[in-house]
């Protein structure tokens, strides 16, 4: 028993340590939170602060003055999220197998290909005609899922991953006779778990914050995701509180919390997507360790 307690001292420290660096990273979203039920012009005069003086929703009221838009762009982001996600997934995971097989013919090529993509780019002029009057990814879902469907970082990082199994798994796999396809989907796949849950948290959060797609290629209002669809209210409330004192719009803009519908919009935002790590969290470390370090 005193060793026990004697043991339990010593971690104290360590709990202490842990308990603060918690809090660090805690109080930003507490920070949002408060600043998102303070009052605008305590606020002005205070600034931000861990309590609002003056309790006020009138952030979240005007918020809620379009529901049914914000609701419209809650379901566009979950359906681009998730049914995102899994294709990524599927999409990078199987393009990774062959480039981590030497048997491959013209792996070291294709390597190559892969990586090039990540060190130069077309720009933005070639990508936008290629959505638009190729592809016509225009005013849908596709819109906002195919343009980060592969992703070349983490086809490396999987791949790196792959080559950490025993090559000795795939050739007992082919002398029982299985195929290419019942060897990736029986044996790398579920053994890869650890760095499917990263890329997927990563992929998750790249589909959930993305707003730029919208703008390039969303033109039918009702086609916008949330975090667009948020943008443009916080737009223009700024372009109304830049008006100046000059006209009746400007008065209506004095009324408005500027800074309150800020922080409201990223409590609106980190919400749901926050509830995605904890779940991801035991994998995290070992996925993004176990793939990066291999060349």
């Amino acid at each position: 028993m005193f060793n026990k307690a004697k043991q339990d001292l010593s971690n104290l420290p360590i709990a202490a340590i842990l308990l603060l660096f918690a809090l660090v990273c805690i109080l930003p979203f507490w920070l949002v939170l408060s600043g998102s039920l303070t009052a605008e012009e305590d606020i002005m005069a205070y600034g931000y602060g861990l309590f609002p003086r003056n309790l006020d929703f009138t952030a979240y009221k005007i918020l809620a003055n379009d529901m049914s838009r914000i609701l419209s762009g809650y379901k566009i982001s979950l359906i681009v999220t998730v049914g995102g996600t899994i294709l990524s997934v599927f999409v990078i995971a199987l393009a990774a197998y062959p480039l981590s097989q030497e048997r491959v013919k013209y792996h070291k090529f294709l390597n190559f290909f892969v990586l090039f993509t990540m060190l130069f780019t077309g720009g933005m002029v070639p990508w936008f005609i290629v959505c638009r009057n190729i592809l016509h990814l225009t005013d849908s879902i596709w819109a906002l899922i195919l343009p980060y469907l592969a992703n070349a970082w983490f086809i490396f990082l999987t791949r790196n991953y792959y080559r950490g199994i025993p090559i000795e798994l795939v050739e007992a796999a082919k002398i029982d006779g299985a195929g290419e396809y019942r060897i990736f989907f029986r044996i790398m796949f579920p053994l890869a778990k650890p760095v499917i849950a990263t890329i997927s948290l990563f992929i998750c959060l790249n589909y959930w914050n993305d707003w730029w797609l919208g703008i390039m290629l969303i033109d039918n209002v009702d086609m916008q995701p949330l975090q667009l669809l948020l943008r443009t209210i916080t737009s223009n409330i700024q372009f109304l509180s830049s008006a100046g004192n000059v006209n009746a719009i400007a008065q209506a803009s004095s009324t408005i919390p500027s800074e309150g519908i800020k922080m409201a919009t990223c409590m609106a935002t980190i919400g749901p997507i926050i509830l995605v790590y904890p779940f991801v969290q035991k994998y995290f470390v070992k996925g993004i360790m176990v793939g990066a370090v291999k060349g």
